[in-house]
Parts: structure tokens; C-alpha cells; sequence
């Protein structure tokens, strides 16, 4: 199965699949959702086929394919898949069917066509795919301009309230950030012999000067997309008018592109200039673990928290890959699956919770626990698993980023650590004034607060809930895919762990 143009087969089927349910009859909506969660499974199949097919100890980029495009400009469709890039696709497989299944009434609610709604979600996961799959530097700016498009048309078609505002707020930061992306590119293309091929890039011998000029391009689009302090403010507001499926697709997988970037791009085609910014990256997610872990305690609006919630993971993520040590690395990679599995379902559990009371302020709820106990037992679980709660997968994560960062820099550890404190406290707190307490009157005049979880939402949760459980106790599957990438990647810029102390091997014997 190792020749099967996996790539280039996951990139085109959820296109095709979009274009069938954007022509089926918009008086058959039930058809365009049947059909749009179909697609998705096949997405599914085929993506656990691959991940089986792929060799942990193999080759650095399997699944590689080539087909010339732009020979002038030496641009081909060239994807490759490494262990990095092969989690983050199964994450997208995994997210877009339980998405379709939780955004089932989102369409009509917003009065606007449901054949196009679940056509742009298909639409949306293609770029996704293409993006992640992309080994073509020409190819991935393609993929990361385009994937802004259906994003748009979600949000500012399908959303809340200012979502115009909030869709043109996103696309403006992300095509600014493009721009950057774009000058960098020509550069690269440039001084990289005319070349867009990845592996003949990270062999070119660039000038100092250059290269930090060039890095700078790809870190600012990389850390708007992400979104890195200062650089996040376009989140909370694209995030709190998104309906809830895109949401969980906007902030579970579109913002790992900007960290997948940086450890694809970024390190391996720019070693020397990623060393010398490291320390100011370091500064900036310190920065924002405890910057919006405040401005989450202080939120109103559930969207808009668990927002915030996010741009602090993303502090974690940035620790983690500019710490520069294998053991932080994997814990950087992993956070970036496990934040996409936690806050996917924490973002489509408060969907659940606004579809029913009709408002997503915090305090028009209060005691729903005594209405909903289930979709609150889920609630809760979810902000267990985002605060990094022992025996939830980010513990794993967030564990490994402190250990990989502490052996090299105490300092931004321990006030990394600070965030865990912080998330306590946002985490709780929202659930206390949801959830538990004396009940808010006005709830019991909400029928869709005397509704709890029916079979459609149990089965969106469920599996996210048991993968957040299993790779919280055994995460080795996923770790073991992706060691070898990040060890390749720390060979890039010359990086090895730190011998441990002879006072460090005696304790640890002991």
C-alpha cells in the first residue's frame, strides 16, 4: 500500500465530495448532510489505512508523490507525509465527520443553504489536507492562502452575532501574514537555485543575513496563523462568531498550521536564524500562556473563553518547538493533536450548550446541571482534559514540554508553569457558573434546556472522549510516529539533548 498516491487522493476526495453536495437540491437538506458525512468517512477509512501503511522507522517522508505543474518556475504538486504532518491529517480525519454530525441543525438555524454549509466544510478539509500534505513550498503558500476562503464564507454566512466583522478581522490578519509569507517565498526561490522543492531547499547554504530576513517572512505569517502574542487578536472574535463546528475545525486544526510551519519550514530551512530568534519566540508564548490565560478567567461569553484558553495552549506549543530538545519537541507535536482533540470537543459541547439556551453568555446559565446532567458531565470532562488534568492526553503533552523546556531553560518552565495554575481557574470557574450552583430561573423557561444529549451529540462526543482517555494513558502509538520526525528535525539545526549531570543520573538511580 506504501505506492498508493495517498496524498493526493486525501487532498482531492473531500473537493469532489464538496462539489456533489454543493449541486444537490437545497429542499433536500437531509440528503446534502447524508452525503457530506459519508465523504468524510471515506476521508476516515482511507486516512487509517495510511496510518497503518506508514513505517515509524522508515524513511523520514513517505507517501511521496511528484507531478509537474509550473516547470518554469520549478513548482510541481509534490506531497510527502512525515510523522509530524501524518498526525495532523488523522486529527482533520478524525474532527470533519464528528464536526458534520454536530453542525446537523447549524444551517438552518442561520436561514442560509445547507448543501452549501457542508460543501464548504468539505471544501475546508481539503486545503486542510493539502497543506499538511504539501512538499512544495509553492504548493503549501497555495494551500494556506485558499484554506482562508471557506473559513470565510463560515463565518461570515453562518455565524453569529458580528460575524461579518469578525470573517473580515480573520482574513485580513491571516492575508497580511500571507503577504510576509509570499515576499519569503520569492527570497527563498531566489537564493534556493529556482528550486520549490522542499529537500533541495533545506540543502541550499544560505547568508546569515538572508536567512534571518527570510525566516522573519515565514515566523510572522506562521505566528498570526497560530496565533502567537501579539499577533492573536483576531481569535477571539473570529472564534466567538464562528458557528460551533468551524470553530472546533478553526481552532483544533486551521491554527496548528502556524506551528506546523514553523517546525517544517522554519527550523530545517532556516537553522541558524531559528536559534538566533529563539529566545525572543520563547518570550512571546511565555508571554501568551499567562497574558490570555488572564483574559480567559475574565470572560463572559463561552466562545470567546475557551478562545482564549486556546491562544495560551498555543504559548505552550511555541515553548515547546523553540525550546530546541527532542523531549519538548514531541511534547509540542503532541499538544498540537491533543489541544485539536480537547478544545474540538470542549468548542462543540458549548455549542451544544448555546443551541439550547439560545445565548452564550455565562451568565444566562447557572445550574443547567440540574437540566442537562449529562451534556454537563461532558462539559466538565472537557475542561479537565483542557487544563492538562493527569490521565487526559494534554497532561502527556504539556508534561513533556516543561521537562523537554526545564533541561534547558528553568526560567520560561516554571512561568510556563504558571499556566496550569491560571487554566485551573478559567476551567473551573466556567463550569461552576454554568453547570453547578442554584439554578437560574429563567432556564426552566428554555425548552431546549430540558433536552439533554440524544444519540447524534453522544456519538460526536464519544470518540472524542475515548481518544482523549486512551492517549492520556498511552500515548505510545502516536509518540512513536512521531519521535523520529522531530529527532530529524533537531538534527536540521544542529541540536542535541543535554547530557544529563552526574548529580541528575545519581537521583534518578536512587
Amino acid at each position: 500500500m506504501s505506492n498508493f498516491p495517498f496524498l493526493s487522493v486525501l487532498t482531492v476526495a473531500p473537493l469532489v465530495g464538496a462539489l456533489v453536495v454543493a449541486f444537490l437540491p437545497r429542499h433536500r437538506p437531509e440528503l446534502a448532510k447524508q452525503v457530506a458525512f459519508a465523504w468524510s468517512l471515506l476521508v476516515l477509512v482511507l486516512s487509517v489505512v495510511m496510518w497503518v501503511s506508514f513505517n515509524a522507522g522508515g524513511d523520514r517522508f513517505q507517501f511521496r508523490e511528484s507531478y509537474s505543474w509550473i516547470p518554469n518556475w520549478g513548482v510541481s504538486f509534490t506531497f510527502a507525509a512525515d510523522g509530524i504532518a501524518l498526525v495532523m491529517l488523522m486529527l482533520i480525519a478524525v474532527l470533519v465527520p464528528l464536526v458534520i454530525l454536530a453542525s446537523w441543525h447549524d444551517a438552518e438555524s442561520s436561514k442560509r443553504s445547507v448543501p452549501v454549509y457542508f460543501a464548504l466544510l468539505l471544501v475546508l478539509e481539503c486545503t486542510m489536507i493539502g497543506v499538511f500534505a504539501a512538499a512544495d513550498v509553492f504548493l503549501f503558500y497555495v494551500f494556506f492562502e485558499v484554506m482562508l476562503v471557506p473559513m470565510y464564507f463560515l463565518i461570515g454566512s453562518y455565524g453569529g452575532h458580528q460575524r461579518q466583522y469578525a470573517a473580515v478581522k480573520f482574513f485580513l490578519y491571516s492575508l497580511v501574514g500571507g503577504l510576509f509569507m509570499l515576499a519569503a517565498v520569492i527570497g527563498l526561490w531566489v537564493v534556493g537555485g529556482k528550486t520549490f522543492d522542499w529537500q533541495a531547499l533545506s540543502q541550499v547554504d544560505i547568508s546569515t543575513g538572508t536567512e534571518r530576513w527570510l525566516f522573519l517572512g515565514f515566523f510572522l505569517a506562521f505566528a498570526i496563523k497560530a496565533p502567537f502574542f501579539p499577533f492573536h487578536t483576531w481569535l477571539p472574535d473570529a472564534g466567538g462568531a464562528a458557528p460551533a463546528g468551524a470553530a472546533a475545525l478553526l481552532v483544533g486544526v486551521l491554527d496548528k498550521v502556524g506551528t506546523f510551519g514553523i517546525l517544517r519550514y522554519c527550523l530545517p530551512l532556516f537553522p541558524e536564524a531559528s536559534k538566533w530568534f529563539a529566545p525572543w519566540a520563547l518570550a512571546l508564548g511565555v508571554i501568551g500562556i499567562v497574558y490570555a490565560a488572564l483574559l480567559a478567567v475574565g470572560q463572559n461569553d463561552l466562545k470567546r473563553l475557551v478562545s482564549y484558553t486556546s491562544i495560551a495552549h498555543f504559548g505552550f506549543i511555541g515553548v515547546g518547538i523553540f525550546a530546541f530538545t527532542t523531549q519538548a519537541g514531541t511534547g509540542a507535536v503532541l499538544y498540537m493533536l491533543n489541544h485539536g482533540l480537547a478544545t474540538g470537543l470542549l468548542f462543540l459541547v458549548v455549542g451544544m450548550l448555546i443551541s439550547r439556551r439560545g445565548s452564550s453568555l455565562i451568565s444566562d446559565f447557572g445550574g443547567a446541571g440540574k437540566l442537562v446532567p449529562v451534556l454537563a458531565g461532558v462539559l466538565f470532562f472537557a475542561g479537565l482534559a483542557s487544563l492538562a488534568l493527569p490521565g487526559t492526553a494534554p497532561f502527556i503533552s504539556e508534561f513533556l514540554v516543561l521537562i523537554g523546556t526545564f533541561t534547558v531553560n528553568k526560567p520560561v518552565a516554571i512561568i510556563a508553569t504558571l499556566g496550569i495554575i491560571l487554566a485551573a481557574a478559567y476551567v473551573l470557574w466556567m463550569v461552576q457558573r454554568t453547570t453547578q450552583g442554584t439554578l437560574n430561573p429563567a432556564l426552566t423557561e428554555v425548552d431546549g434546556m430540558r433536552r439533554d444529549l440524544n444519540l447524534r451529540e453522544k456519538f460526536v462526543v464519544a470518540p472524542l472522549i475515548a481518544l482523549i482517555v486512551l492517549l492520556g494513558f498511552y500515548p505510545k502509538p502516536v509518540t512513536d510516529v512521531i519521535n523520529p520526525a522531530v529527532q530529524a528535525t533537531m538534527d536540521d539545526i544542529g541540536r542535541t539533548d543535554p547530557a544529563p549531570s552526574v548529580g541528575t543520573v545519581q537521583e534518578a538511580a536512587k
